[in-house]
């Protein structure tokens, strides 16, 4: 009878334990530091979400969402018919392209050759310049753009003392998008190292070891240690990548842009801008930023299926 109590209180005991009170008293701090990320997720990303209704009405800003009249799809017809909206998305995607197949290898292979340096402090001291530019916004590097690339530019100005004639770097269609390229590939390259360095940081250290013993060269044991060892990391980055194809920042192109430039500097982006804020067309705004993030979420679902089917790791 006695064992039959024990065994009784010991099952009521694991049970308690078990319960969502006890663990959550036992973890009380952690989960009072869980609560600020929580709120902000809430605020900011799932509350704004009943604002999409909007995308489907003839939004008036005296009467709100509640008041305002509801036309259904109308909205998205009448940009559908917009010839602006088509050339903001042709620049979207040519642009974003341009950004995956130039500046997506360029923090892999710059990764590569700060993990073949082998003076520490020199790649630290390396790793530092090259993470700065992350830092500094988009207004102060447009400003150091024109400084140095505009018709009276340091660049033009070196230029035209060697005797070579000027080019327009920033107001010619073709020279503002490899401008634009590699602008945004000298920001973005030295911080997108991070993860891959970490990534590295993980590859057994006894490959490095035995490949020294079979006699191989540096190259090789790149192409056949370190790209392997980061193929998981590099798939889920492009993956993600390929999932912000139609969407792009604003401050990039509203600050290297200009005028003589617009008819490829005008993205998804500066267009809600211009018809939201410049117009205050709420409506058109909302929609366009609804199929942007509809047509991202299928370009994510579309990479992320391909990936699982030619064998690769997927992000779910």
């Amino acid at each position: 009878m006695k064992a039959v109590l024990d065994n009784y209180r010991d099952n009521i005991t694991i049970k308690r334990k078990n319960s969502i009170v006890h663990i959550i008293k036992r973890d009380a701090l952690l989960y009072l530091l869980l609560l600020l990320p929580m709120a902000y997720i809430i605020i900011f990303k799932y509350a704004p979400i009943y604002g999409v209704l909007m995308a489907f009405q003839d939004y008036n800003i005296f009467e709100g969402i509640s008041g305002s009249e509801w036309v259904g799809l109308d909205v998205f017809k009448f940009i559908f018919e917009q010839n602006s909206f088509y050339r903001a998305l042709k620049n979207t995607l040519v642009l974003n392209f341009l950004d995956l197949v130039a500046g997506f290898p360029a923090p892999i292979i710059l990764a590569i050759l700060l993990n073949e340096l082998r003076y520490v402090r020199f790649k630290k001291a390396t790793q530092t310049v090259l993470y700065l530019p992350h830092f500094l916004s988009w207004v102060i590097i447009g400003g150091m753009a024109y400084l140095m690339f505009s018709s009276g530019g340091m660049a033009n100005t070196v230029l035209t003392s060697l005797g070579f004639d000027k080019v327009e770097f920033l107001s010619q269609n073709s020279n503002w998008i490899i401008m634009y390229v590699v602008i945004g590939i000298w920001q973005n390259a030295g911080w997108g190292t991070i993860l891959y360095l970490a990534a590295m940081t993980g590859i057994n250290k006894e490959l490095y070891e035995a490949s020294d013993i079979d006699g191989c060269s540096r190259l090789r044991k790149i192409w056949h240690i370190t790209l392997p060892g980061i193929k998981a990391t590099i798939m889920i980055l492009l993956i993600l990548q390929i999932g912000r194809m139609v969407s792009i920042g604003f401050d990039r192109p509203y600050v290297l842009g200009n005028s003589l430039v617009s008819e490829y500097s005008d993205v998804i982006s500066t267009y809600v801008y211009r018809i939201g804020i410049g117009s205050g067309d709420f409506s058109q705004a909302t929609a366009v930023g609804l199929f942007q993030s509809v047509v991202g979420l299928v370009f994510l679902v579309g990479a992320n299926f391909i990936a699982k089917k030619i064998g690769e790791q997927g992000i779910w």
